[in-house]
C-alpha cells in the first residue's frame, strides 16, 4: 500500500506561451504591486533588448535592476542584492535569468524579511543537519521568467554558495516558491545552447531521480515520466535547431513537470548530492554535473533498482534497454561532457568530494544505501 504525504507550494499562477513583458506587467497588476525589482542575468541586459522590453512595459513601476549575480549564488551578491532591493522598498521582485538568478532572489526574500545584512549572518536562515531554522516568512515576494531549464522556480528551495568554506548551502521556506512563474520560449533563444542544453538534463535528472527513489509515488510518477519523455523528445530538437519556439517550449514544460516528484516530497539521490559539491568547490555548471553524474549513479544503484530504471529507459524511448546507457548515448548525442575529466575534476580531488557529499541532503536518500564516502568515491571513479 502506498504511503506519504503531498503538500501543494504556494505558487500561484504558470503562464506559458506568452510574451514575457505582457505576462510580468499582468502578474503586477493581479498582485496589486507597485515597486518591481528586476534581478536578472547580466548578459540579456546588456547584450539584448529583452530585459529593456520589461523596464519600459513597467515603466515607473521598474524601480532598480541588479544584474551581478554570478554562478552558483555566492553569498556575497545575495546580500549586495538585499541591500538594494530594500534601498528602493521594493514590493515585488521579478527574475529573469537562470537558476542562479532565481535562487538569488528566493535568499533575497528570506534576508528582507529577517534582517539579514552581512555575510556572515546568512547561518541565520540556512539549513542545518536538515532543519530550517525558525524565520520570519517572506513578505516581499517573487515571479520568475527562467532563461534555463533546471526548474528552480518551481522549488521552494535555494542554494546559496559560502565563498569562504566553498559549500553550497540550503536555504528552505515554503513561501520562497515565486508566486507566479512565467515560460516564454522566445526569451531564451540568446541562452548559450551548451547551457540550455545541459541545463535540460539537469531537469533529466529530477525526473529520473525522482522516478528511481525508495521514496516514489504514483501521483509524482505521472508528472516524471511525462517530463521525461517531452525533454527526451524536444532537447535534440532544440540542438538541431536552436530557433525552435515549439521545441522550446516542450522543453521548458517538461521541466515543470520535472520537477513534479521534488515538489511532491520525493527526495534526490546521489546524482544531485554529488552535483552540489561539484559545483561549489569545483566550479562546475549545475547541468555539467548531471551530465557526469547521472549515468554512473544509475550504473551504482541498478543492483537495488533495476525495475524503477526500466521506467526511465521506457520513457526516453527505449523500453527494455540498460537506463545508464540510454542516458549516457542521450547525453553525448547533443555533444555534452561525460566525464569527470571533462570538467576538470581528477582522481586526486575524489576524497574531498565523497566526504562533503555525505553533508549534502540527498546522499542519506540514495535509492541504494551509501554508508560513507568510499561509496561515494566508487561511483566518482565509475564518473570519472
Amino acid at each position: 500500500m502506498h504511503r506519504g504525504r503531498v503538500v501543494f507550494g504556494a505558487m500561484d499562477e504558470v503562464v506559458f506561451g506568452h510574451p514575457a513583458a505582457e505576462a510580468v506587467a499582468g502578474q503586477m497588476d493581479r498582485l496589486g504591486a507597485s515597486r518591481a525589482f528586476l534581478m536578472v542575468s547580466g548578459t540579456l541586459h546588456r547584450t539584448t533588448q529583452e530585459i529593456a522590453k520589461i523596464r519600459d512595459r513597467l515603466g515607473n513601476r521598474c524601480v532598480e535592476i541588479f544584474d551581478a549575480m554570478p554562478p552558483h549564488t555566492p553569498r556575497e551578491a545575495v546580500i549586495a542584492a538585499a541591500a538594494q532591493a530594500r534601498g528602493c522598498n521594493a514590493d515585488l521582485i521579478v527574475t529573469v535569468g537562470g537558476g542562479s538568478i532565481t535562487d538569488g532572489a528566493k535568499a533575497v526574500q528570506l534576508c528582507l524579511a529577517n534582517n539579514i545584512r552581512r555575510i556572515e549572518e546568512v547561518d541565520k536562515i540556512r539549513v542545518h543537519n536538515g532543519t530550517a531554522p525558525a524565520m520570519a516568512a517572506p513578505v516581499v515576494r517573487q515571479i520568475s521568467v527562467p532563461t534555463t531549464i533546471a526548474g528552480g522556480e518551481f522549488s521552494a528551495i535555494a542554494g546559496v554558495t559560502n565563498s569562504a568554506t566553498r559549500v553550497k548551502e540550503m536555504l528552505r521556506h515554503a513561501l520562497v516558491i515565486p508566486r507566479a512563474a512565467i515560460l516564454d520560449p522566445a526569451v531564451t533563444v540568446h541562452t548559450p545552447q551548451w547551457l540550455w542544453l545541459s541545463t535540460g538534463i539537469r531537469a533529466v535528472d529530477h525526473c529520473v531521480e525522482g522516478l528511481c527513489s525508495r521514496e516514489a509515488h504514483p501521483y509524482a510518477d505521472a508528472q516524471a515520466v511525462r517530463g521525461l519523455a517531452m525533454l527526451a523528445q524536444a532537447l535534440p530538437r532544440v540542438k538541431a535547431d536552436p530557433g525552435d519556439l515549439d521545441a522550446r517550449m516542450d522543453c521548458q514544460i517538461g521541466t515543470w513537470l520535472s520537477m513534479g516528484p521534488l515538489s511532491a516530497g520525493v527526495p534526490m539521490g546521489a546524482s544531485h548530492g554529488i552535483g552540489y559539491v561539484l559545483g561549489a568547490v569545483h566550479d562546475v555548471p549545475h547541468g555539467y554535473t548531471s551530465c557526469v553524474m547521472l549515468p554512473a549513479v544509475m550504473r551504482w544503484n541498478k543492483a537495488d533498482n533495476a525495475e524503477r530504471q526500466a521506467l526511465v529507459a521506457s520513457a526516453m524511448g527505449h523500453p527494455g534497454e540498460d537506463a545508464a546507457g540510454v542516458l549516457d548515448g542521450f547525453i553525448r548525442g547533443l555533444g555534452l561532457p561525460r566525464s569527470l575529466a571533462e570538467v576538470k575534476v581528477v582522481p586526486e580531488h575524489f576524497d574531498r568530494i565523497a566526504a562533503q557529499a555525505m553533508a549534502t541532503p540527498w546522499i542519506p536518500r540514495n535509492p541504494r544505501r551509501i554508508d560513507g564516502p568510499a561509496q561515494v568515491r566508487e561511483i566518482l571513479l565509475l564518473a570519472a
